[in-house]
């Protein structure tokens, strides 16, 4: 996926190994954030900024036809590769745009 400096990739890209690694590290951030505890928890889109380190956007499927949003910001290696979960938005479907919120 190419990435421009400050600008999310287009179109968003299916989720990868990496990207539903991401989502796992901050599982618990999210179900405290959204006070659910999720059984189904599937990264399906993603995409990209490029900052001083990377903004993601991870559309994850959370059963039947609900969906969430996840903002996850990952620091560059040198500073600690910290993974910290920045935003959550809920109430998504499969067809919600992937987008800034």
């Amino acid at each position: 996926m190419a990435h421009m400096l400050g600008a999310y990739s287009l179109p968003p890209a299916d989720a990868t190994e990496e990207t539903q690694d991401l989502c796992d590290q901050v599982k618990q951030q999210v179900e405290k954030k959204t006070g659910v505890n999720y059984v189904e928890y599937k990264a399906v889109k993603y995409r990209s900024e490029v900052v001083a380190g990377t903004n993601f956007l991870i559309k994850v499927h959370v059963g039947g036809a609900n969906y969430i949003h996840l903002e996850i910001f990952r620091g560059l290696p040198h500073n600690g590769g910290k993974v910290s979960l920045t935003k959550v938005k809920d109430h998504q479907t499969k067809d919600s745009p992937l987008q800034p919120f």
